[in-house]
């Protein structure tokens, strides 16, 4: 992850209701905790999910399952991004205990589009995106 920039941190508790019938966390969860590690980002930086009828949508998203996560536990999810495009950016994740020990569990991307819904296009990721980003000069 050396051509990313890290911009932002969340921190949660495993519940009991993310494992499965194998004892541990489910894989789908995982994309839980990025979903939310993102949408933690967005609100953070007064950057509304949905404003004018444009919004993100994430349009590719992937995970590598390092280590069992098993409740209880408290978590760490990182967020990193890349230089963004006209309307899109790479976020990656790292998943990782919350303590000392900070083991990485599993590590994920995300690929987020802007785009104009009413009209099912992309658009030029706006100027509040840019600027949580460290994109856009203020």
């Amino acid at each position: 992850m050396t051509d990313t920039i890290l911009i932002h941190t969340s921190h949660m508790k495993v519940r009991w209701g993310d494992m499965d019938a194998f004892g541990h966390v489910n894989n789908t969860v995982y994309f839980r905790y990025m979903e939310q590690t993102r949408i933690e980002w967005l609100e953070a930086g007064d950057a509304a999910m949905v404003a004018d009828g444009e919004g993100p949508v994430v349009v590719h998203t992937a995970c590598t399952f390092l280590r069992q996560l098993k409740y209880p536990a408290d978590i760490e999810v990182r967020m990193f991004a890349r230089i963004p495009g006209r309307s899109s950016v790479e976020t990656t994740y790292q998943i990782l205990a919350s303590d000392d020990s900070q083991i990485l569990y599993a590590e994920g991307t995300a690929k987020i589009v802007w785009v104009n819904f009413e009209q099912a296009k992309s658009v030029r990721l706006p100027d509040r995106v840019r600027r949580i980003l460290g994109t856009h000069p203020d």
